[in-house]
């Protein structure tokens, strides 16, 4: 009992030494919005104003960014794995090449966003807008769209595996889930 107490708690130590950021790091980018390869893990920033910030290669896991204005933004090939991102303007954001695996993008704005190649396994995009936006050769797979507006969105190569996919869907998206669009499993 002891010893799987003692494990129980050198695991929960060690988790949340995993996500403490760099405080200089944090400090940088709300001074200058630049902070390209900086470790931002688990930084709390919700509804932080970050629109055209310089993100690229920034290692953000498990931040906060709840409501955040990220407009604009460069986070290409950042790491955005469970971070928290429900409700955040991320409007015309470049987000290529980035890792949002298990991020929580829940009515997220993603209009116009650019997403080439980025992993979105199993992120938590339902009634997320999409529209208009580049997943070409990006990782869905069983990620939650229900309720997402893909209208316009590009598909082209993208990887989708739905919990339950109900026939075929086209290479550019034309309706949201549940619209009659249908679901894919497969690449496109």
């Amino acid at each position: 009992m002891k010893h799987a107490l003692f494990a129980a708690l050198a695991l929960l130590v060690a988790a949340t030494g995993a996500l403490a950021y760099k405080q200089g790091d944090l400090e940088r980018l709300l001074r200058t919005r630049s902070c390209a390869g900086c470790d931002l893990r688990g930084a709390n920033l919700p509804g932080a104003r970050l629109g055209g910030a310089d993100l690229r290669g920034a290692d953000l896991g498990g931040a906060n960014l709840s409501g955040a204005d990220l407009r604009r933004a460069n986070l290409k090939g950042a790491n955005l794995a469970w971070a928290d991102l429900a409700g955040a303007d991320l409007r015309d954001a470049d987000l290529g090449g980035a890792v949002l695996a298990w991020a929580g993008l829940r009515r997220a704005n993603l209009q116009r966003a650019n997403l080439k190649g980025a992993d979105l396994a199993w992120a938590d995009l339902a009634g997320a807008d999409l529209t208009g936006t580049n997943l070409a050769e990006a990782n869905l797979k069983r990620a939650d769209l229900e309720g997402a507006n893909l209208a316009g969105a590009n598909l082209r190569g993208t990887t989708l595996e739905p919990p339950a996919a109900a026939g075929p869907f086209p290479d550019t998206a034309r309706a949201a889930p549940g619209t009659g669009g249908g679901g894919i499993v497969g690449r496109l």
